[in-house]
């Protein structure tokens, strides 16, 4: 009811003005002033019907492009010599630059109004090129944890961002029914949690969401292009699929397997031997990074720790895989257990 009322009394103001501004000369029915006031009246509530449906956000980044496009195109009316256009009217000129910058402007901040957030303007006036060190955390990289440690060691550095719709994804694991996905959700919660406390790199949670895309996977794709940042993740998947689409990716697989110790054939290490292996007499132990370690005739060792010789390395798709032989023929315990003979 109140807006109404108030388009009517724009309407009607429009008209008094447009009387006002061409007022009835001799013929006291020429409406051409009033009928012109209420058309751009009409004009005006056309577009605030068609601005109405429109977010907070494209308006104001349409508006900050508008200012843009008008600053430029004062600036293009500034030094373009007087005869470069001669035979136009200046004033058709002059509106015609006006209306294209204006347009572009307008169009470009619109299309990219999730850059114009307080934040990363903030960001982009204050850190320059650093502004552009983002990493886009996934899920799974969340969860796992490992990231955590990661950023508390200063090896990574910049803006971690996180999108909404992960946190989103991560709550609804978190309110899950299954224990097993419950306690994962949780501990993904509380893994930001801890990377926001420590670590040199900078924890941001980004509004940004993309209504016509469904998969999580390609919104974080899509998030990672616009903002020109990479994607950190241990989803095999989402890797190859992000680097076909050209966004850079930071696997903390790949990061893991590189910083294992490098061990060469020859080489002696000590290791607890866990359990029996596939083939006859073998048993296998695990270094403190979960490399898993294959010893030939140490089945007879289980629940001990031994010293062995390195004989290969295999490298697979997860990781490396040591072979080695005992370095004694028999267990040092066994060996001084053994009764001795004594002369007749």
């Amino acid at each position: 009811m109140g807006l109404g009322l108030l388009r009517v009394v724009v309407v009607a103001l429009a008209g008094l003005l447009g009387a006002y501004a061409r007022p009835p000369a001799l013929n006291p029915f020429d409406v051409t002033g009033p009928f012109l006031g209420c058309a751009a009246a009409a004009a005006i509530l056309g577009v605030e019907r068609l601005l109405r449906g429109l977010g907070l956000r494209v308006l104001l980044g349409g508006l900050a492009g508008l200012l843009v496009g008008g600053l430029l195109a004062a600036l293009v009316l500034a030094v373009l010599p007087a005869e470069a256009l001669a035979g136009m009217p200046s004033l058709v000129t002059r509106g015609f630059v006006l209306l294209l910058f204006g347009y572009i402007g307008l169009a470009l901040g619109a299309a990219h109004a999730d850059r114009f957030t307080p934040r990363s303007l903030r960001s982009a006036w204050t850190e320059g090129a650093e502004s552009e060190n983002h990493k886009v955390l996934d899920t799974s990289v969340i969860i796992d944890g490992r990231i955590a440690d990661v950023v508390e060691t200063g090896f990574i550095d910049g803006t971690l961002v996180v999108p909404q719709f992960v946190l989103r994804e991560l709550q609804y694991i978190a309110d899950s029914q299954d224990p097993l996905k419950r306690n994962r959700g949780r501990k993904g919660l509380e893994i930001l949690q801890r990377m926001k406390k420590g670590g040199d790199a900078r924890v941001v949670v980004s509004d940004a969401d993309f209504p016509g895309i469904r998969e999580v996977d390609m919104k974080l794709i899509e998030l990672a292009r616009q903002i020109h940042g990479r994607i950190v993740t241990n989803d095999f998947n989402l890797n190859k699929i992000a680097e076909l689409r050209g966004v850079r990716v930071l696997n903390i697989n790949l990061l893991a397997n590189a910083l294992k110790p490098v061990v060469l054939p020859g080489e002696s290490m000590s290791i607890f031997i866990l359990k029996e292996g596939k083939e006859p007499n073998q048993g296998v132990g695990y270094l403190d990074d979960g490399t898993m370690v294959v010893v030939d005739s140490a089945k007879r060792f289980i629940g001990r720790s031994i010293d062995i010789t390195v004989t290969s390395v295999l490298q697979t798709t997860a990781g490396k895989m040591f072979f080695g032989r005992c370095e004694n023929g028999e267990e040092p315990a066994a060996a001084e257990a053994r009764p001795r003979r004594t002369g007749a």
